[in-house]
């Protein structure tokens, strides 16, 4: 494959599937600029059919998440702009964790005790250590907790959505918008369920965001020495083997909502529902995440592929002391979650055909891609091994010297 302005590309493409918990491999061999050609060897081939997703689930919208990757495995109307409720405060979550300090004080303002139920209805006034109202906002889902945070780390409301926004930008999610903090339905307040999926994936690597989610019940109390208590209304905790959270929610626009997290042996799954049903079927959401999970947990194998700092043979360079040098890929060796005839390629692509001297190590000179299906999920930077030094008049007379001494 050829690209513009001298855009080498290489790919390597291997079709990896499970049955019974085999993996089986297709290989192809690198091109002739490699010093050494790579070859793949066929392993444990056994075919067999895709299995079937999920079927008959209530939710308007759901997505499964590969954890690791955010990567979309599963999905239906995945795309589709939907009003989020209070999955809202997994986002709300990691911004406080990123911008502020466990140790802060927050004071109840006016706006922020006036919130409807849930709430903890602290009165205004009312000064609580952040790190204590996160767990009250994840476990009870409480809409004052979450805009007392919003106003304390962001300023305003309005600044907290700004960063809320910000770093849904940063992680791909073009047709996620908030507008409040604890999802309360609001104009324009909406994600899709393949995008929150992306978001829950993010927050589960944190560790205080996963303590958070994970405890079961939370006593704390206020500057002023007022007892409080959070119980964890996540069922899903014991529902399933390795479920590790996420987070409920309710509104009359969103319906149930449920964001879920399990793992299991290395395998980490990130499902969302969206629209799961209205009163009285508050049950249906707890349905179709097991549905998912259970799709998730048969139908992908974590599959060990890449290497570190793969050799990626010599490149020539013009106008240099050495008229080649060896280049590398700064990659990592990855396990990834793979499903029958899932396609993942090892893609090279360089920036040209040649190196032109002076280059330092330092300096990338191209790109390696990890793809499942087509789409990047991790990429590389290509260095030289060492220093390119650029060719001038006295080491080529120094060269010559050398040549005429040895003869």
């Amino acid at each position: 494959m050829r690209k513009s302005s001298f855009i080498w590309a290489a790919v390597l493409c291997i079709l990896i599937g499970a049955v019974s918990g085999k993996c089986y491999v297709y290989g192809a061999v690198l091109p002739s600029y490699f010093s050494d050609s790579i070859v793949l060897t066929e392993s444990s081939i056994e075919e067999g059919e895709e299995t079937a997703g999920p079927e008959s689930l209530h939710a308007q919208a759901a997505a499964l998440v590969d954890g690791d990757t955010g990567r979309l495995l599963w999905g239906k109307n995945e795309a589709d702009p939907m009003a989020m409720a209070s999955t809202t405060k997994i986002m709300t979550c990691m911004i406080a964790l990123e911008y502020g300090n466990m140790d802060d004080l927050v004071t109840f303002s006016d706006y922020a005790a006036s919130m409807p139920e849930v709430k903890m209805g602290a009165a205004s006034g009312e000064t609580f250590r952040l790190e204590d109202l996160l767990y009250a906002m994840m476990l009870e889902s409480h809409n004052d907790v979450a805009v007392a945070i919003a106003e304390h780390v962001g300023g305003s409301v309005e600044g907290f959505a700004e960063l809320m926004n910000q770093k849904a930008k940063e992680l791909g999610c073009v047709q996620t918008c908030f507008v409040t903090p604890n999802g309360l339905d609001a104009a324009g307040h909406q994600t899709t369920a393949a995008e929150l999926g992306r978001i829950a994936a993010y927050a589960a690597k944190d560790e205080t965001f996963r303590k958070i989610i994970g405890t079961r019940s939370y006593d704390f109390s206020n500057t002023e020495g007022k007892n409080y208590h959070a119980d964890n209304a996540d069922a899903f905790l014991d529902q399933m083997e390795g479920a590790f959270g996420i987070k409920t929610g309710f509104t009359g626009e969103a319906g149930y909502c449920f964001v879920g997290a399990l793992e299991d042996n290395g395998r980490t799954f990130i499902s969302v529902v969206l629209g799961s049903g209205w009163p009285p079927n508050k049950n249906y959401k707890w349905e179709d995440t097991r549905k998912l999970m259970e799709y998730g947990l048969e139908a992908y194998t974590l599959v060990h592929v890449g290497e570190d700092n793969m050799p990626l043979g010599q490149m020539a360079v013009t106008n240099g002391v050495e008229d080649k040098t060896t280049i590398y890929g700064a990659t990592k060796a990855r396990d990834y979650l793979l499903g029958k005839n899932d396609i993942f390629q090892i893609s090279v692509v360089k920036d040209s055909v040649s190196l032109t001297a002076p280059l330092s190590k330092d300096e990338p000179v191209g790109w390696v891609y990890y793809k499942i299906d087509q789409k990047v999920v991790e990429q590389f930077p290509i260095y030289a091994e060492s220093d390119c030094a650029e060719k001038t008049f006295d080491n080529s007379l120094w060269e010559i010297c050398q040549k005429w001494l040895k003869n």
